[in-house]
């Protein structure tokens, strides 16, 4: 395997520091800690380059592995968040290229494999409304994944993630006006591409049956007298 960039950035904020401190001493909560509050950003990154959710998970294991190993070398001008997002996209495009040698950040990739990126709160009380929300959310996943890589990892990193435009440009490798104009591009593709999608979704928009349907029938029959 190649040797991945770590980054070697350098005053700490209290809570990076001492859990960097920590860590460096194998202290295995701190390490813990660290890792529970990056899994989500680190995969939702990784997952954004690769579009395999096994091949993400692989990624974030080397990544964390790599930082921990080379931990000393954090100073931190940027938090500790932002410096593990950089190894594990490193670590992402360095697998990527090493599939597709000839690609680049800019490249324009096509693809539908089925994302875990934004999870809708689903009604559990009412099957067929939870239903309609799970194929709304496919349809959501799929359209970000047919992204364009470089629209895709902007409007991950600045959407779903929620990094403001300056830490997505240091991730990225961009100019701040560079990630401005992709997120407006990425934004009006995806739009595109969703309203392409939903057409059949929404068909079965708005479900007025089961337990609800029961309800109205039941409380209509009540007030009849029945």
């Amino acid at each position: 395997m190649g040797q991945a960039y770590i980054p070697n950035i350098a005053p700490l904020n209290t809570g990076d520091a001492e859990l960097v401190r920590r860590a460096l001493a194998r202290d295995e909560a701190a390490v813990r800690a660290i890792m529970q509050a990056n899994n989500r950003r680190l995969y939702r990154l990784a997952r954004g380059i690769l579009r395999n959710d096994g091949e993400a998970e692989d990624v974030v294991q080397e990544a964390y592995v790599r930082a921990f190993t080379h931990l000393e070398r954090f100073r931190g001008d940027s938090s500790l968040s932002t410096w593990l997002s950089r190894i594990a996209m490193n670590e992402a495009l360095g697998r990527l290229r090493r599939q597709r040698p000839t690609i680049e950040l800019d490249s324009l990739p096509q693809g539908t494999l089925e994302a875990q990126i934004i999870q809708f709160p689903l009604a559990a009380d009412d099957p067929e409304k939870s239903m309609a929300q799970r194929e709304i959310q496919h349809v959501v996943e799929h359209a970000i994944d047919e992204l364009p890589e470089a629209f895709r990892l902007v409007f991950i990193t600045r959407v779903i993630e929620g990094m403001n435009v300056e830490e997505t440009a240091e991730i990225l490798g961009l100019k701040p006006e560079t990630v401005k104009t992709r997120l407006h591009r990425a934004r009006t593709m995806l739009r595109d591409i969703v309203e392409r999608k939903i057409g059949p979704v929404v068909m079965e928009a708005f479900p007025f049956a089961g337990r609800r349907c029961e309800r109205l029938t039941d409380a209509v029959l009540k007030r009849l007298g029945h």
